[in-house]
């Protein structure tokens, strides 16, 4: 069988690859310590679960508008105006499966064969992959521990090329945890609209942050940079909805209705009683979100001290999402060996630095237990000194 030359060019998720591994050795009875999914491990709150039941009791199972649900998309761009100084309408918005589709589709209705797409190295491991099925080129910048992953104006400058279309934006970041200052996101919006190039910005972590973190939407900053920005983000992180798979992208009315376009020739609407728990997300008390960063707080602190106490292994602070960047340069191995030789010796799961473009690094999520992060930084520990 002769498959289409585009599935040659891309990878298959090291994430999900390695997940179900881990997955896969705890249903045959081995303990495993996982660090490896970038999914939240508390329950969907409880008030998101019965609206989405009382949807199902009021026979909101039929198929809906491609865009999504009118009430949802009216609560996103209200939540997008209160929380995030973005003035959209509903007509702005599309409700997408999970929020990685929104980016898919995006890429899909914006990117043509020649257009360059720049994407700050490390990158959540999609970004690239889905510009290559859109016939795109990624133009990826190494950014440095140093200045905590995060791409300079500067650098944003020098990437520039006329034929650069699109500028990924991730803040708070995975794999790192960075999160940009405003003063740093005003910089590059300065860039970005100066040459005149589209910039989509993942905020899917944004509810996500520590100490003094702040994000700013970089849309929010002028109508000049709105008119070229694309906002993606969902439920996923913040509500813990991994599994309803909903998301959404904001966009200008031109972009959107291409998106939407795509959309109704793939996926159609997203699950009909989904969108009716995710409006209970955005309606509701946010205290949920609160009790989860503040657990993700505590797990942070201990991870980061406990790892950067291992030789060999170092790692800048994150101050949003639920991840640790670990270098380990210094213990002679590249990322991919690293991650299985831990995972087959002593059981605990990390996701390898290569997935998302540095092969001297390791991911390590910190959405677990405490007893599981104890348990594993253990055995990480006696690996490393092995």
């Amino acid at each position: 069988m002769k498959l289409a030359a585009r599935v040659n060019q891309v990878s298959t998720s090291l994430t999900l690859a390695i997940s179900a591994k881990a997955k896969a050795m705890k249903a045959e009875g081995i303990d495993v310590c996982s660090f490896s999914a970038g999914e939240p491990d508390f329950p969907t709150p409880k008030h998101i679960c019965e609206a989405a039941k009382t949807a199902l009791d009021e026979g909101k199972t039929r198929y809906g508008a491609a865009v999504g649900e009118l009430k949802l998309r009216q609560a996103i761009a209200n939540k997008l105006k209160t929380d995030n100084n973005l003035n959209y309408q509903a007509e702005n918005i599309i409700v997408t499966n999970g929020g990685k589709f929104s980016l898919f589709n995006l890429m899909q209705a914006l990117i043509e064969p020649g257009d360059e797409v720049i994407i700050p190295a490390p990158y959540w491991l999609s970004y690239p992959e889905m510009v290559k099925l859109a016939s795109g080129t990624p133009v990826i910048v190494n950014t440095l521990a140093e200045n905590d992953y995060k791409i300079t104006p500067e650098q944003l400058e020098q990437a520039i090329t006329p034929n650069s279309k699109l500028f990924v934006f991730n803040s708070p970041s995975n794999p790192t945890g960075t999160v940009y200052s405003p003063d740093e996101v005003r910089a590059l919006a300065k860039i970005i609209v100066e040459r005149d190039i589209l910039v989509v910005s993942d905020e899917i972590y944004e509810k996500i942050l520590y100490d003094d973190a702040q994000h700013l939407s970089i849309g929010s900053i002028n109508d000049e940079i709105l008119a070229r920005t694309i906002v993606s983000s969902g439920f996923a992180k913040s509500h813990s909805m991994t599994g309803w798979r909903v998301g959404y992208a904001a966009a200008p009315l031109e972009l959107l209705q291409a998106m939407a376009k795509i959309q109704s020739h793939s996926t159609s609407n997203v699950c009909t009683f989904a969108q009716y728990g995710a409006i209970a997300a955005l309606e509701s008390s946010q205290e949920c979100v609160q009790e989860m960063v503040q657990a993700f707080a505590q797990r942070r602190i201990y991870m980061y001290e406990a790892i950067n106490a291992i030789p060999k292994l170092s790692c800048p602070k994150p101050y949003g999402a639920f991840y640790l960047f670990v270098d380990i340069s210094q213990t002679g191995k590249k990322s991919l060996d690293f991650c299985n030789e831990l995972l087959e010796s002593k059981q605990v799961a990390a996701i390898p630095g290569i997935a998302f473009g540095m092969d001297d690094c390791v991911r390590f999520s910190y959405a677990t237990d405490l007893n599981t992060i104890k348990e594993g930084l253990k055995r990480l520990t006696e690996f490393v000194e092995q």
